[in-house]
């Protein structure tokens, strides 16, 4: 009686304990799911993922250049073809479930003998092994890529709730299409292949809807280890354990699954023979990349097609590109400048083996790309997804400096105006060591005169620079640099002007644009024509308003155009000029070197009538490179090349000069003619009709040329400054000096 007592005793200790750690793993799991679940992706991005949700992008011919299908959250860039499952082979629909998910049918998207298998696993700490139904794999494959292939609690924790959702959400159909377009099946070369449409074509040259029985199965079983391709021999066994299997499960009948066994099949890359059973005799690998693709869906120009796609997102939404069964983009890509571009790229010679590039090329008077490498082209080698053209935020150096010397135009210098060339000190409220900024030209050499900006900008000298921009005001300045989207760090200071910013190639080259249209800035785009599956235009070019603004009047444009075509001519290499490399043969050229300090990046920025180029290159992952690199030596030669390969077969042509430019001769280089605004009694102010993007011209009162103080717009009806309620035709320009500023000051100005 007594052992009876204490075996019950034991039987409710026992109890106890597992009811505790019941309840102990329970609380640890809702705690997990509570904070794992702030973290959870929204399980209806699938629905957006559908069959008619592939863009198709044009290049401006209307050549087919790329297939976007979405970038579900974690994944890598992949191009596949999406295919239903009208267009699969129905031994292939259900080979898949029987291979990996024979209950797929049955269940709410956990299988209960996997799940409980897995969960004592995880409760004693060890890896989870197998089970996954095709739904676990779908939301692994998408929704989790993120977390690749971890075997860890979270992600299985992660999977089975959003398994439910989903399966609660779509059909079995559905659910089964997403997953036969997202599984992998290797290897594929220069992409992996990815879904049903790029498995069958890899390894059998076929549509999905001509899989045969055989080649269904064989494709089946490389799901779980796409490496068993190598080992055509093992695969058999494989084979045919799962045709037994479709019997059983009802798929086939007995006598398919013989015929199927008979089947002779030849993956690509292998030579098999068979006997009269079906039995193999030999099998031979005789190519391993057969079965590799150039690419399941042809893409061209991918760091181009990259910021198409991030343009057509911001301009429509997510679900309007993806959700609405695909959109026909037309784009601005010219074919002709893009494989200038990648030629220049992969010819490019650079400072160091680790450098990169990333270089653009722009039609100045629409703000339309033609051309995008964000990346050194390396034979043999995979370009990186980060797109420097257009996402790499590095210094500018010198090729800030045209903008700044510009803006001595507007505010009424000429080119023949002179700053210091010597050591200096400016005061610095921007943490400068003792409150001071100095400055040094390069390599410590100074001329100790006065120098012309023409030839201070030729031989790019930093202290006339920085003594131009302390004259007109970083505010000036830093207005300016707004106008052209350039960005301004808030403590960045007078080293603005020897290019301590921050920027892209691809915003450079719009700045740039308006030296060469006539002040115009217009924000860079990638698109010319956009449409619905129904036909409803949703963008064209020709009749949507273009994102532009003025910055520059035509004249002071043309002669802020003058100074780059200055500094690629005027000085060569016996003169130690650095951008004569540029210069391209019957073209009219005008560009910028850039270097920034310990040389960690180098530019090149020219224009010519056609086209506006920028080339950066640098280590991708930062740093200095050797002090003896010149930007002079490596970029505008690549540059050149590709500029050069952009106009061939066009006719040369000038750039445009408006009214109002006249020619003098300074001193400098024994007489170098340099252009400058002749009509001294006008001045270019905003045109107050928007529908008329010419501008009108007012004449100006006491306007002295080289004076001290500050040129502003007067308003002539009541001698005070003008304000934005004053009409063009009252605004007069006359040079003040500070003090002078309160005597004009509208009475309601503190």
């Amino acid at each position: 009686m007594e052992s009876v007592k204490v075996f019950i005793r034991l039987i409710r200790v026992f109890f106890a304990l597992a009811l505790g750690g019941a309840i102990a793993a329970g609380s640890a799991l809702a705690v997990f799911t509570i904070r794992w679940g702030r973290t959870m992706p929204d399980y209806r991005l699938l629905d957006s993922w559908k069959l008619g949700s592939t863009t198709k992008v044009y290049a401006r011919d209307h050549t087919l250049v790329a297939t976007l299908t979405p970038k579900l959250p974690g994944g890598g860039r992949v191009n596949r073809t999406l295919v239903n499952l009208e267009q699969i082979s129905p031994y292939m629909t259900a080979a898949a479930v029987t291979s990996e998910d024979r209950r797929f049918f049955e269940h709410y998207g956990l299988d209960p003998y996997g799940f409980a298998r897995n969960f004592l696993r995880l409760v004693q700490g060890d890896d989870v092994q197998g089970g996954s139904t095709l739904t676990n794999q779908l939301i692994k494959n998408t929704l989790l890529g993120d977390l690749k292939q971890a075997r860890t609690l979270e992600r299985k924790i992660k999977e089975w709730f959003l398994s439910l959702q989903v399966e609660r959400t779509f059909t079995k159909d559905e659910i089964l299409q997403n997953y036969l377009n997202v599984i992998y099946w290797g290897d594929g070369g220069k992409t992996d292949i990815v879904g049903i449409h790029g498995a069958a074509k890899a390894y059998f040259g076929k549509d999905p809807r001509d899989l045969s029985l055989a080649e269904s199965v064989y494709l089946a079983s490389l799901i779980p280890n796409p490496a068993r391709y190598f080992d055509y021999k093992a695969m058999r066994p494989l084979m045919e354990d799962r045709f037994n299997r479709m019997v059983e499960d009802g798929w086939i009948t007995i006598e398919e699954a013989r015929k199927a066994k008979l089947e002779v099949i030849q993956p690509k890359g292998w030579q098999v023979s068979y006997d009269a059973k079906g039995n193999i005799t030999k099998a031979s690998l005789v190519n391993r990349d057969a079965k590799n693709l150039p690419a399941v869906v042809t893409e061209r120009a991918p760091h181009f097609i990259q910021q198409v796609e991030k343009e057509l997102i911001e301009r429509f939404g997510y679900d309007t590109v993806y959700g609405s069964g695909g959109l026909t983009v037309y784009t601005s890509l010219d074919l002709q400048a893009q494989n200038a571009v990648e030629k220049a790229s992969r010819d490019a010679r650079l400072p160091l083996r680790e450098a990169t590039l990333g270089a653009v090329l722009l039609d100045p008077f629409t703000g339309q790309v033609l051309g995008m490498v964000g990346q050194k082209i390396r034979p043999g080698q995979n370009l990186l997804e980060w797109n420097n053209a257009a996402q790499g935020q590095r210094q500018v150096g010198s090729s800030i400096k045209p903008i700044l010397y510009t803006l001595g135009i507007e505010k009424g210098f000429n080119q023949d105006h002179t700053e210091y060339d010597g050591p200096g000190q400016f005061k610095c409220s921007n943490g400068c060591a003792g409150g001071w900024y100095k400055p040094n030209n390069f390599a410590y050499s100074y001329t100790y005169r006065n120098m012309p900006l023409r030839e201070a900008l030729d031989k790019s000298l930093n202290l006339p620079t920085v003594r131009l921009a302390d004259e007109l005001g970083l505010p000036a300045f830093f207005d300016k640099l707004k106008q052209l989207e350039l960005p301004i760090a808030d403590d960045v200071g007078l080293a603005a002007a020897i290019g301590a910013i921050e920027t892209t190639p691809l915003k450079m080259a719009a700045a740039y644009a308006p030296f060469v249209n006539g002040g115009i800035y217009y924000k860079p785009t990638f698109l010319t024509h956009v449409t619905t599956p129904s036909g409803q235009v949703l963008y064209d070019s020709s009749r949507d308003k273009t994102d532009s603004h003025r910055v520059w009047s035509p004249q002071t444009a043309f002669v802020g155009l003058d100074f780059l075509q200055g500094v690629v001519n005027d000085l060569g290499e016996v003169e130690g000029g650095l951008s004569w490399r540029s210069r391209i043969a019957g073209w009219p050229v005008g560009g910028k070197t850039g270097t920034t300090n310990s040389v960690k990046d180098i530019w090149f920025m020219g224009v010519t009538p056609k086209a506006v180029g920028a080339v950066w290159s640098g280590k991708q992952e930062g740093g200095a490179m050797p002090n003896n690199v010149y930007s002079g030596d490596y970029m505008p030669p690549i540059w050149r090349e590709m500029m050069v390969d952009y106009l061939k077969g066009k006719q040369p042509t000038n750039f445009d000069v408006p009214d109002g430019i006249g020619y003098r001769y300074m001193g400098y280089r024994g007489g170098t003619r340099y252009a400058y605004v002749a009509r001294q009694n006008v001045m270019t102010v905003p045109q107050t009709d928007p529908e008329d993007p010419l501008p009108r011209y007012t004449p100006l009162e006491d306007y002295p040329r080289e004076t001290d103080g500050e040129v502003v717009a007067i308003d002539s009806r009541t001698g005070l400054l003008a304000d934005e309620f004053t009409p063009a035709e009252s605004i007069v320009m006359r040079r003040i000096t500070s003090s002078q500023k309160f005597d004009y000051a509208p009475e309601s100005s503190p």
